[in-house]
């Protein structure tokens, strides 16, 4: 879905007006899958609005998430903004603007200092980020979800989201969806194996250096869109994903297994997780509405068609 930046900036402050907040300024600071917004009170307090206007969370998936990040700011081991409440006290809005197709959940944050890690982040920016990894599974295992809330559950080769390579909603010609297929068989499979017996805990699922802030050599955490319920192996796979050495993978781990033992992950398991991650963020790319991503399907595409056959 598409929303003109002019409509996107009335959204934000209707829903603005479920705050006890008296605004001096908004503006739209990201509009890739979602909206965020820096908000500005006339006390000069800082915060950040987030607009799901993609993302498939229900109230049930926001109840959750929310809930989950104000545990982990009261707990206080892993820096993360702090969710504010409504005038209702409520921890989200939901709300239909004319210029949407659908309903809208809105999210209110205390603003994080701090930059994104560059492509290429120090080691011990890395390190920071194993350590908080580490922390929130630490902290995720005395957490119970609220009544009436819900996370997916990341037991299934597309972690649930909508189908756009192998259903009818595909583009893809015959060749591309075999091979894929064949992947997502062996994906499926593997995790599944993995599950047995195991104790999911609630995981980030989406720890990269563009999810975290770095401010006077302290790391915060931000953008629980994709948590949701799975095993501590999964998150640590994810965010090696988005490493490009091996000292960068080697300096996360340490940090990691300077906090907690490491995850149990054998090579199989990395080469299942890492081509897995490849294929759901294909799928991302024929979902999305997002031109400039769009425009990276062709390129993307092949590479992962060549990085399946060698998979398989």
């Amino acid at each position: 879905m598409s929303i003109e930046e002019r409509h996107l900036i009335e959204i934000a402050k209707d829903v603005l007006k479920s705050y006890s907040l008296s605004i001096k300024e908004v503006t739209l600071i990201n509009n890739e899958y979602n909206a965020t917004f820096k908000v500005v009170s006339i006390d000069n307090e800082q915060f950040a609005l987030r607009v799901n206007i993609n993302s498939p969370r229900t109230t049930e998936n926001l109840k959750a998430e929310v809930s989950w990040v104000n545990h982990l700011y009261e707990d206080g081991r892993v820096k993360v903004a702090k969710p504010i409440k409504t005038t209702r006290g409520d921890f989200f809005v939901s709300m239909h603007h004319e210029h949407a197709v659908r309903e809208l959940h809105c999210v209110l944050y205390s603003w994080l200092p701090g930059s994104e890690l560059d492509d290429e982040p120090e080691l011990v920016q890395l390190q920071a980020l194993g350590e908080a990894m580490a922390r929130m599974h630490i902290v995720a295992r005395d957490f119970q979800l609220p009544s009436y809330s819900k996370l997916p559950v990341f037991d299934d080769a597309l972690w649930w989201t909508e189908d756009h390579l192998l259903s009818d909603k595909s583009v893809l010609d015959q060749r591309s969806k075999e091979l894929i297929s064949r992947a997502l068989q062996l994906i499926d499979s593997h995790i599944k194996s993995l599950y047995i017996g195991a104790i999911p805990i609630v995981i980030h699922a989406d720890l990269h250096g563009g999810n975290v802030l770095w401010s006077q050599d302290s790391l915060s955490v931000l953008d629980f869109d994709d948590s949701g319920i799975g095993l501590p192996v999964q998150d640590l796979a994810t965010a090696i994903y988005y490493l490009d050495t091996p000292e960068e993978d080697a300096a996360l781990r340490e940090g990691y297994s300077s906090v907690a033992p490491l995850p149990e992950m054998s090579e199989r398991d990395l080469k299942v997780f890492l081509m897995q991650r490849r294929i759901i963020l294909l799928n991302y790319l024929y979902e999305t509405s997002n031109e400039v991503h769009r425009a990276m399907i062709p390129d993307y595409l092949a590479e992962t068609l060549r990085r399946i056959e060698s998979f398989l």
